[in-house]
């Protein structure tokens, strides 16, 4: 889903533009999006595709459409779903002879189906992650050909930099989280790799459409068309629509929160979310909690699993932080809260879609990330200055309370964070700068108008 709703929105503002749109997934994933406006929803024809019937439901229970929804061990078989998407697909293109196709990841099959057809249909890779993830992940077999057996040999391989980045970068990843990359792409029981075919997916787009901006990672921008010799488009950061009408929100929940939130001092809350995808053990989550309730800062924790009985705070901390903080187990406006002059820090997963809301508020960060691509958001904040990581065990990647009580005061209160809470706010400045986004916008409708001339 966080792949889903960059992708949604990225559709609303070429409808806006007066383009037609035809949003594919699947069913479930279609009626968890938010409703059109009445403006662009004719605009927009949303299709929904059901998953191949003759998948076994004992590794694909019903309904289970996306990562979110399945267990990382059984990936391989929503692979196999997703795939057998491709005849749907291909009927599609063959009626709509749409002028752009956009796909992620998860279709590498679509170019060639797109082009097969000879309709002249233009493909456009559409990455909601930053270039620097398609730059460590994809190894580039087509662009280095026979070299690439001995570039990433041996895990340690993967815990600095590629070798083919040509600037400096601290990017890498950890012993512990190398161990999990390897894992994802060992073959399983069927024999098939579970990985989704990243570079075939890079190589045979007509256009990259990156989820980023020239403040972010311009090098890593420029590095990607270059290596890959096609054209780059920053979309821009597609930041979150802040209501300025002035109207009231008179959802009880925003209005509950409101209430605690205006009781607070200005830039004193720590919000923390950990996102759909990460699921928290129950271990992470007493040294979590533990942590929190010993920096003494107050709080407001969005903690949705909660509700599903598989883990359970440590015993009374809610009675013990009742002073402190706030936690919510339900569905929160995550944009309205950030915007909230109380909140000054977030304690995050650093998922791309909430590192984004983060950042266009210009609030420091901790960091805590769970996921590969996570990680390397991670690596390159800490980079920036805007944000540090709570400290893990390089081996097994365990943290303590303590690690998440001085992360958390370093960046909120201590002397010594001041610059990163400074840069913050300075980054939240472009970030959030509507101007600059609407050019992206403009000159990414330019772009595709130009590529297809």
């Amino acid at each position: 889903m966080g792949h889903m709703f960059p992708c949604f929105q990225l559709s609303k503002i070429l409808a806006q533009n007066g383009h037609s749109i035809t949003l594919i997934s699947t069913s479930s994933i279609i009626d968890r999006l938010p409703k059109l406006s009445q403006t662009i929803s004719p605009f927009i024809n949303l299709i929904k595709l059901p998953l191949s019937p003759h998948i076994d439901t004992n590794n694909l229970p019903t309904n289970a459409d996306s990562t979110s929804d399945i267990p990382s061990n059984k990936l391989y078989y929503l692979k196999l779903a997703y795939d057998s998407l491709q005849q749907s697909v291909l009927n599609i293109l063959k009626t709509s002879n749409p002028d752009w196709v956009f796909y992620d990841f998860a279709a590498s099959w679509l170019p060639k189906l797109a082009k097969d057809l000879n309709l002249n249909i233009s493909c456009a890779y559409f990455s909601p992650c930053p270039a620097w993830t398609i730059c460590f992940f994809d190894t580039p077999r087509q662009q280095l050909g026979d070299d690439v057996a001995s570039i990433r040999k041996d895990p340690e391989d993967y815990y600095g930099p590629p070798k083919w980045v040509p600037f400096p970068t601290k990017i890498g990843l950890r012993s512990h989280e190398v161990r999990k990359l390897l894992e994802d792409i060992k073959v399983n029981e069927t024999g098939a790799s579970p990985v989704f075919d990243i570079n075939r997916a890079n190589s045979d787009c007509d256009m990259f459409v990156i989820r980023s901006s020239r403040d972010l990672e311009g090098e890593w921008l420029d590095f990607v068309g270059e290596f890959y010799n096609k054209p780059v488009i920053p979309v821009g950061l597609l930041p979150p629509i802040v209501d300025s009408s002035g109207e009231v929100d008179d959802n009880p929940d925003w209005i509950q929160i409101k209430e605690w939130l205006d009781t607070q001092k200005v830039s004193s809350v720590v919000y923390i979310a950990f996102g759909s995808e990460v699921k928290l053990s129950q271990e992470n989550l007493n040294e979590l909690a533990l942590g929190i309730e010993n920096s003494k800062l107050p709080f407001f924790w969005v903690l949705r699993d909660l509700k599903n009985g598989s883990v359970e705070l440590p015993n009374g901390f809610e009675d013990r932080t009742k002073d402190q903080g706030l936690v919510w187990k339900n569905w929160a406006p995550q944009a309205k809260i950030l915007g909230h002059d109380s909140v000054g820090g977030c304690l995050t997963h650093c998922g791309s879609g909430s590192m984004i809301e983060n950042l266009y508020f210009g609030h420091v960060l901790v960091m805590l990330p769970f996921l590969l691509d996570q990680a390397l958001y991670s690596r390159v904040m800490q980079e920036k200055k805007v944000g540090i990581e709570i400290v893990r065990n390089e081996e097994d990647g365990s943290f303590t309370r303590d690690s998440v009580a001085k992360a958390l005061r370093f960046t909120m209160v201590d002397e010594e964070g001041s610059d990163y809470r400074k840069n913050a706010k300075e980054i939240g400045k472009k970030f959030s700068n509507m101007e600059i986004n609407k050019q992206y916008v403009e000159n990414f409708i330019s772009s595709l108008h130009n590529h297809k001339s």
